[in-house]
């Protein structure tokens, strides 16, 4: 049985570097990143992806006080994504509306800032904020967006640590052709900076990276990489099916060809290259192609010593005799934004479809030899013409693989 035809339609986002895909892609092709030092508490100054993007143009102070950080930046995609694909919200049935969302982790931010808070007060437990409950529950930022927008349909986060960008768009394909939803919003959304403990956690497993231009610290690939820059941001997508998009003469951004996720099963934190290449393969064979008909992989590679080479290897693997498939990185523009990740990653490679770029890896002196990759383009955009074909590699803790592959849609 033919599988329901599925598209993205429009594309809402929030990155360190850009708000919109039209400036995050001029930022991508043009080799700007915009990572900045920040002052965390308890550990001084460390590089950080912060996003510049307006939360009142869709909040009240109000909601900013009671609500969190990745729900701000949840109802800031959400809105500009429903914009984007021409979607107005009171003239659909929104109880046929799902939202689908990524993280890596929730709750943290709210948990230590309350505990700090407490701690001037002698801890006394009065002073604890009435708001902490709904503001930590996994399903936080997936239901800060149905509250703002009013969507009755289903909405639930996907915890799949860094893969998760990845796993909401999945999901959200999986409900449409169940036919659960008729529209579905997903994507990915990361607070990750608001948070000490997971620059402590990163640095106490020397994974944490350091330099003196914060927008150099994020270097896949390079000889000198010494580990990630944490970031947050967010990217939600509208998809559907086809024949809807179609019947409402929607701008179509791409159609999702293949997906894959499986488990490493070995370590909690080392990625498995057997695994990664098992589970671009099974992406390939569920898409109905060859890694030959791939253009681009976006890899998932973070700037730590270990993970780029043990990716790397994986790549090589399926991709080594294809001579048309080029690779690049986005993380070396953005940092590691964590649960949105992935979908910041896909949405700036989207354009290549029409534009016929591939955005450079930047930051990258000298080539580790680990990390040899054919076709990795390096520090400048390369165009190549006619791209039809972009795989998308997300990984993450405990061993999470997600593989999303989109073509460009050429209609029937």
């Amino acid at each position: 049985m033919a599988l329901e035809r599925i598209v993205m339609t429009g594309v809402g986002l929030t990155a360190p570097n850009a708000n919109g895909l039209r400036d995050f892609r001029h930022c991508l092709l043009s080799g700007v990143a915009k990572i900045q030092m920040i002052d965390l508490r308890y550990m001084g100054a460390v590089p950080a992806g912060v996003c510049d993007f307006d939360p009142l143009r869709y909040q009240r102070k109000k909601d900013l006080r009671n609500c969190t950080r990745a729900g701000s930046i949840g109802i800031f995609c959400a809105q500009e994504a429903f914009q984007d694909a021409g979607i107005d919200l009171t003239e659909r049935d929104t109880a046929r509306l799902g939202v689908y969302v990524g993280i890596t982790e929730h709750g943290n931010v709210e948990t230590e800032n309350e505990v700090y808070a407490l701690s001037q007060y002698n801890y006394d437990v009065k002073y604890w904020a009435h708001h902490h409950n709904p503001r930590t529950v996994a399903n936080n930022p997936a239901g800060e967006i149905n509250l703002k927008l009013n969507i009755t349909g289903p909405h639930y986060t996907i915890g799949a640590a860094c893969a998760a960008g990845n796993a909401g768009i999945i999901q959200a394909v999986q409900m449409l052709r169940l036919g659960e939803v008729d529209l579905a919003l997903a994507g990915g959304i990361s607070e990750s900076i608001q948070s000490f403990g997971i620059f402590a956690g990163f640095r106490s497993q020397g994974a944490l990276g350091h330099g003196e231009d914060p927008n150099r610290v994020s270097r896949p690939f390079d000889r000198a990489r010494n580990g990630l820059v944490v970031s947050e941001g967010g990217c939600l997508f509208t998809l559907e099916r086809l024949s809807d998009a179609r019947r409402r003469g929607a701008k179509i951004y791409g159609e999702i060809a293949g997906y894959a996720m499986n488990t490493d099963a070995t370590d909690a934190v080392l990625p498995n290259a057997e695994r990664q290449e098992q589970c671009i393969r099974l992406a390939l064979e569920r898409a109905g192609i060859t890694p030959k008909d791939v253009d681009i992989v976006n890899t998932h590679a973070t700037s730590t010593p270990m993970g780029d080479a043990i990716e790397c290897d994986a790549i090589r693997k399926v991709f080594g005799e294809s001579p048309t498939t080029y690779i690049n990185n986005t993380k070396s523009f953005i940092g590691h934004a964590m649960g949105a990740a992935g979908a910041l990653e896909l949405a700036g490679n989207l354009p290549a479809f029409e534009d016929g770029y591939v955005h450079p890896t930047i930051n990258i002196e000298q080539l580790d030899p680990r990390c040899e990759l054919p076709n990795l383009v390096i520090n400048e955009p390369k165009q190549v013409g006619n791209i039809r074909v972009i795989l998308n590699n997300s990984f993450g803790m405990l061993g999470t693989n997600s593989v999303l592959i989109v073509k460009k849609y050429e209609g029937d």
